[in-house]
């Protein structure tokens, strides 16, 4: 089935996506809006100017990027990886400076110990504590402020 790459509004790809969505239209197989992928959002449609018709209705979609011919189809290797979620300790190294920002110990600043991407877990120590106390936390409740790797 040909995915389409939609141009949108920027910081409109949620709604764009919703919008798309929404409109139950048979040619329509599914919709993403990637986080990572600012100002466009992947629609798998069956039928490319239909779908092109579909989105002059939408608000903030500014068109279908074009081939030659017609609506460009991209391969689904370029879509592959947007499908296969990321974990919340990627980006996190050994000894990085971050703040907890969930948890009885927000708002904390700690030193990154170890990290577990098996459990998606990360082991701090808590900067100001007078005892230094390891604290596991998910990788979701903590922000990275300094990286050593920077």
């Amino acid at each position: 089935m040909p995915i389409y790459s939609v141009k949108t509004t920027a910081s409109q790809e949620r709604t764009v996506a919703d919008m798309i969505a929404e409109k139950e239209a048979p040619e329509i197989q599914a919709v993403i809006a990637p986080d990572q992928l600012t100002s466009y959002v992947m629609v798998e449609a069956t039928d490319g100017t239909a779908f092109g018709r579909i989105l002059d209705e939408i608000p903030h979609a500014r068109g279908v990027i074009q081939s030659g011919d017609g609506p460009a189809e991209s391969p689904f290797s370029e879509v592959e990886h947007f499908l296969s979620p990321t974990p919340d300790v990627e980006g996190i190294a050994e000894g990085d400076i971050v703040e907890l920002i969930a948890g009885p110990f927000k708002g904390e600043k700690a030193r990154v110990q170890r990290i577990d991407e098996g459990k998606d877990q990360v082991t701090v120590e808590l900067y100001e504590a007078t005892v230094p106390i390891p604290v596991t936390v998910r990788g979701d409740q903590i922000r990275v402020l300094d990286s050593e790797e920077r």
